[in-house]
């Protein structure tokens, strides 16, 4: 399992936490960017109550390598946004597939996979590309450069943090590791 979470960069970190303190401020030049006991309260309201809107403006950027089985459930998020990613659609004929793939993928499919890519880079019949394509498993590994935000990883977090695949809960780990996620995630 190669799951790797790379050049991360989070934004407007401080600046969200004092905007938490806009609505019952009455001079927002008081407003600062502690974490109070009210902050963790708004942090940690109920899914729907948007009391925890604050947690939008904590913007995370990073590089995720994930199965493809991960990927498709990744993709339910709605703020969790693609920037870029590695391709399947151009570059599967052209990948060193022996480092593609996770630990979970049995040898024999590997070499499946590796027959399939060799004729259709032989013939390049659409035909061949097609069944290397969709033979490909799910322990395929590929990486992105993704956009987030504190809010849209609360919920990741408290969906994926006991989740069946070892990579939601390495991924959650990181959540774990990001400045205060104690306070604010999790």
């Amino acid at each position: 399992m190669k799951v790797k979470i790379e050049n991360v960069k989070i934004y407007d970190l401080k600046e969200s936490i004092k905007a938490s303190k806009y609505p019952m401020a009455v001079d927002i030049d008081r407003c600062n960017s502690d974490i109070t006991d009210t902050v963790k309260n708004l942090a940690h309201s109920p899914k729907g109550e948007a009391h925890d809107q604050f947690l939008s403006g904590i913007r995370v950027a990073f590089d995720l390598t994930f199965s493809n089985k991960a990927w498709v459930e990744l993709e339910r998020y709605r703020f969790i946004t693609f920037v870029s990613s590695q391709s399947t659609m151009h570059r599967i004929a052209k990948f060193d597939l022996s480092k593609q793939y996770n630990k979970y993928v049995d040898k024999r499919i590997i070499d499946i996979m590796e027959e399939l890519k060799d004729t259709y880079n032989k013939t390049h019949d659409i035909e061949d590309y097609l069944k290397l394509l969709y033979s490909n498993p799910s322990g395929f590994e590929l990486t992105a450069r993704l956009t987030t935000n504190y809010r849209c990883l609360k919920g990741v977090y408290s969906q994926r943090k006991n989740h069946r695949l070892p990579e939601w809960r390495e991924f959650c780990k990181w959540i774990e590791s990001l400045p205060f996620s104690r306070e604010l995630i999790i």
